[in-house]
């Protein structure tokens, strides 16, 4: 098998399972609880906040555990809708987020909040003056992700930081979901507010995530009715997820200091080939994107059809995001970047991790070539 798929998800390290049964079965104690079988859990909380802020170059107490990066999202943006409503109700956000910032900032605006969706360039960044000329004396947040999840366009964080740092009560919050192990961000340098991320982007398991809140910071809490996460996130914590979360995170950083390079020359390797291909357009500018993300479209094709007649060869790859891949309309951060209808309909996203070769690169370029030839000959076409 070949799995093209990382950016939907990734593949559980060994060491994660094995963590997360030894955990299971021998630290399942809830760790609010006063006895001190409880307590002992509650280290093991701790000592995983540390291991993770350490990784991030953060403090222990701007750690927040959360379920993912869906609700690190969702607790970022209406957290500090509805803690500073009385300051303002302006937010300003990009073309090309991912659903749970965008549904987020739509859910906003059915409340009385305004929000502004920055346009994107053709390569999928926003432009800093743009920016700028948005901001409002009711601003009260700016919400930019890091890694476009389906094109792999990195945008200016430090220089946002930059700009916002002219802005003391406009609050700033960067879903670092696809970036986090692939494309290094400082937090605190990047003078970012509000940072989600999320395990099984980084091989650690489904339903852990951490969102980092800059000491000081108070936003609303979504869930009422506990006191865990500094009453910012109320629930029993998932222990075993936080705990396989922070070894993943490490493993993740060593293998992008020994691989890091590998998987570019992988991605620029499947650019250039892709690029030999006449009925290809290539949608990444690998200038400007992260080493682990190619989009490209087969004009006049259908992206499904490309990723199903692949799925028959044992190879893993996807249209769009894994949260919008069963929807019907058409990309959303595709239209933004000026992509046409139809290069839209036949877009196809691979996305790499660490584990892959350069050699299942080369087969994957082989049997796209074949399964195009057979697919414009059904369709008539001799491209």
């Amino acid at each position: 098998m070949i799995y093209f798929d990382n950016s939907a998800t990734t593949k559980p390290y060994d060491e994660v399972i094995d963590t997360f049964a030894k955990v299971s079965k021998e630290y399942y104690a809830n760790p609010s609880s006063l006895h001190n079988f409880g307590g002992k859990v509650e280290t093991l909380v701790n000592q995983a906040r540390k291991q993770i802020s350490n990784l991030l170059h953060v403090k222990d107490n701007e750690i927040y555990f959360t379920s993912g990066g869906t609700e690190g999202n969702n607790l970022a943006i209406k957290g500090t809708a509805l803690q500073y409503r009385s300051r303002g109700n302006h937010i300003i956000t990009t073309r090309v987020e991912h659903p749970s910032v965008y549904e987020a900032c739509e859910q906003l605006s059915k409340l009385g909040f305004e929000i502004t969706y920055l346009p994107v360039n053709e390569s999928g960044q926003v432009d800093i003056q743009e920016l700028k000329s948005s901001i409002k004396d009711n601003t009260i947040l700016v919400s930019v992700m890091h890694v476009n999840n389906e094109m792999g366009a990195v945008q200016p964080i430090e220089e946002i930081g930059d700009l916002l740092s002219n802005y003391p009560k406009i609050i700033f919050h960067v879903d670092h979901v696809q970036g986090i192990g692939k494309v290094p961000l400082h937090l605190h340098q990047a003078k970012v507010d509000l940072c989600s991320i999320s395990a099984h982007k980084f091989h650690g398991l489904k339903g852990s995530g951490a969102l980092f809140i800059r000491d000081g910071l108070r936003i609303s809490p979504l869930f009422s009715g506990g006191n865990q996460e500094n009453k910012v996130r109320s629930g029993t914590e998932n222990v075993s997820g936080i705990v396989t979360m922070a070894k993943a995170l490490r493993l993740t950083e060593e293998k992008r200091k020994q691989k890091g390079t590998d998987m570019l020359m992988i991605r620029d390797y499947l650019i250039s080939n892709l690029k030999e291909q006449s009925a290809i357009k290539v949608n990444t500018n690998p200038s400007t994107s992260a080493p682990h993300i190619v989009n490209f479209s087969a004009i006049g094709l259908k992206g499904e059809v490309i990723v199903h007649a692949l799925e028959a060869e044992n190879i893993y790859v996807s249209t769009t995001s894994a949260c919008s891949s069963k929807q019907k309309s058409i990309s959303r951060t595709l239209h933004a970047m000026g992509v046409t209808d139809e290069e839209a309909i036949g877009a196809v996203r691979i996305s790499l991790s660490y584990d892959n070769t350069m050699d299942e690169a080369k087969i994957f370029i082989t049997k796209l070539e074949r399964i195009l030839t057979k697919l414009y000959e059904v369709v008539g076409d001799t491209k």
